[in-house]
């Protein structure tokens, strides 16, 4: 069973294709087809079912499918490992963020990243917490800024700190003028929220059960950017994290802060324990980190554009994204 047989075999699983994963591999079909026919007969197993219009795995292939990737990893982490000895801090970065930690924290914290290690590209995926949980176990990424949710205990999970929640309500909203609300004052208002597959949506909906609310909800949408539009237009209230607070899109709402005990979210960063970590995975997880408040816990956005944030109080005082 060779290396390249278990590469060929994963890329026609994950493309559906001999074509597509030939192409994907840089090598002829021909090529590639009689290697995946070698390793049927060596395994005597058929590990796909040839259809007109696609490749489908079988029982075999299936079966094959979870060790090959396995092995894939291990060897790639294996050759990573022994070349992060003598090598700087490069090379390529898969990050994945939610998105409401992408738009408002990462195009910052990747720009003073890329100041100190500028040999670094980065590949970013944004996703629901559970997704992107997903791609860390199959190796996909190396490293998760997220909401702390439902994340698999197989994770490595680095807090990043709490984060306030606000109230985001229209300019003319009865509400816009006060400096503290009760969850109680929000007992007649209709409410916009995201679809409970984002860990935002799951955190607001758990408040207003244990504040004993029950509200109207008027829309579920999967964008927070367009949820604040949308309470800009006056159809109803929604519950965003501060670092949305200050930016552009918040334009026509003003976002008011709760009363004690005050709302909050807690921010991670997750990795895999069983993947081996790069030195420019590692140097991200400590930027991240040194980007939030982790002397008082809280991440402490600023007034400015889109991600201009910065933690304020005791700690070390840089901007995170």
């Amino acid at each position: 069973m060779e290396i390249h047989q278990l590469r060929y075999f994963v890329a026609v699983a994950e493309e559906g294709s001999f074509s597509r994963a030939a192409e994907r591999e840089h090598v002829s079909q021909p090529s590639l087809s009689q290697q995946i026919q070698k390793l049927e007969a060596e395994l005597n197993q058929p590990l796909f079912d040839r259809l007109p219009r696609a490749v489908v795995l079988t029982e075999a292939g299936r079966c094959l499918l979870d060790y090959a990737r396995r092995i894939l990893t291990g060897i790639a982490d294996a050759r990573d490992c022994v070349a992060a000895l003598e090598q700087e801090v490069a090379g390529r970065l898969a990050v994945g963020a939610v998105p409401s930690i992408a738009l408002y924290v990462l195009p910052r914290l990747i720009r003073r990243f890329q100041q100190s290690y500028p040999k670094v590209t980065f590949e970013l995926f944004e996703d629901t917490t559970d997704k992107l949980a997903q791609r860390l176990e199959d190796g996909t990424l190396e490293v998760v800024l997220a909401s702390s949710g439902d994340e698999p205990p197989t994770l490595e999970r680095h807090s990043l700190g709490e984060e306030p929640l606000l109230l985001l309500v229209p300019e003319k909203h009865r509400l816009a003028r006060k400096k503290k609300i009760n969850w109680s004052e929000l007992a007649d208002e209709k409410f916009l929220l995201l679809h409970e597959v984002h860990s935002l949506a799951q955190k607001v909906r758990q408040l207003l059960v244990a504040n004993k609310l029950d509200p109207e909800v008027v829309l579920q949408g999967a964008q927070l950017v367009t949820i604040a539009s949308m309470v800009a237009a006056g159809l109803g209230v929604t519950v965003i994290p501060q670092m949305m607070a200050a930016t552009e899109f918040t334009r026509g709402c003003v976002a008011v802060a709760f009363a004690r005990p005050v709302p909050t979210r807690q921010l991670s960063l997750l990795r895999n324990p069983l993947r081996f970590e790069s030195k420019a995975a590692a140097a991200f997880r400590e930027e991240a980190a040194a980007a939030f408040n982790l002397t008082s816990g809280r991440f402490m956005p600023r007034s400015g554009g889109p991600g201009d944030t910065r933690v304020t109080g005791s700690g070390r005082g840089r901007e995170p994204g």
